[in-house]
């Protein structure tokens, strides 16, 4: 049963790579309107659970929800806007513009035959100035830097409207100036907008001061609750020893 003002429901979900156990009966809600981090060390089943959520891997146990609705006979994808990993490693060469790859987001809500109006171009225009890009419409995505791609992939995903966006691992190679700004931005969406956030991270350190809620998984879900619990938890003594209180608080 989700709970009241769920986005997300996981309900006793495992996985299987084969004969290896990836995941071990995870429950966890997250309610519209969170800024929940997914942490965990490196094959935790981060990533794993991210594209169960997604419909890209199915469970070998348990049933997920999203909008209340069982993922099996959920169609409202354009709903739920995704980064993966890797997103922005595009050949230089890529011929597509900034204004091309976000309106590509709006496609997957159309019917065929699907074209793109005038409230579709407002639509582009508006996730562009969201993530600062607004200035970048004509030029090429592959010339850019990766946190410039990364922004234009976020807008992207906003362009249809989503109630969720998941970003798995988002700054991987990004300076930490540029994160800093990244997240800023981030927050500023969810409060904003009131989008849902999950972010996929292993270094809650860089999100902290946006992050609301933090799932924290090693193949069992070992931790979920507001950040101000898990920063004054045993499990995040365990993961970042005697200073996880200035790892949790630094700004």
């Amino acid at each position: 049963m989700d709970e009241p003002g769920s986005l997300i429901s996981v309900d006793n979900v495992s996985f299987r790579y084969g004969t290896d156990l990836v995941l071990d009966s995870i429950s966890l809600d997250v309610r519209r309107g969170d800024f929940l981090a997914l942490i965990g060390p490196n094959g935790s089943g981060k990533s794993t659970l991210v594209k169960c959520i997604l419909g890209l891997l199915q469970p070998s146990q348990g049933t997920i929800r999203l909008m209340g609705q069982d993922i099996r006979d959920f169609t409202q994808w354009h709903k739920v806007g995704y980064i993966p990993q890797k997103a922005t490693e595009l050949d230089s060469l890529f011929p597509a513009s900034v204004r091309e790859i976000v309106a590509m987001g709006l496609l997957a809500g159309k019917k065929f035959p699907r074209f793109l109006g005038a409230s579709d171009a407002k639509a582009v225009n508006d996730a562009l100035e969201l993530v600062g890009m607004e200035t970048f419409t004509g030029r090429k995505i592959g010339a850019m830097s990766g946190g410039q791609q990364q922004r234009v992939f976020i807008a992207r995903a906003l362009a249809s409207g989503p109630s969720a966006l998941i970003l798995d691992e988002p700054t991987a190679g990004v300076d930490a100036s540029t994160q800093t700004q990244f997240y800023d931005m981030l927050d500023r969406i969810n409060r904003e907008k009131e989008i849902t956030l999950v972010l996929v991270t292993h270094d809650i350190s860089v999100v902290t001061k946006h992050v609301r809620q933090v799932a924290c998984l090693n193949q069992n879900l070992i931790f979920h609750g507001s950040h101000e619990e898990f920063c004054s938890s045993m499990q995040a003594t365990r993961l970042f020893g005697p200073d996880a209180h200035i790892v949790c608080h630094s700004h």
